[in-house]
């Protein structure tokens, strides 16, 4: 009977690692999916500054034109 304490230190150090690794993939999951709309977020950002800067660019261009008939 000697074996029956590492036995059961085994199988309790077992169940604790899967709950452990079960804890550690949700707070991955939701991790990830905040990471997720954080750049889909920062993306829709980036391209509204892109299209703002190229709308003042014509802008600009638009405005410093000479007129063709003078």
């Amino acid at each position: 009977m000697p074996y029956l304490p590492t036995a059961a230190l085994i199988v309790i150090g077992l169940a604790l690692l899967v709950v452990l690794l079960v804890r550690t993939a949700k707070v991955l999951r939701a991790f990830r999916r905040t990471a997720s709309m954080v750049t889909a977020h920062t993306q829709d950002r980036a391209g509204l500054v892109r299209a703002r800067s190229a709308a003042l660019r014509v802008a600009f261009a638009q405005r410093h034109r000479k007129p063709e008939n003078q």
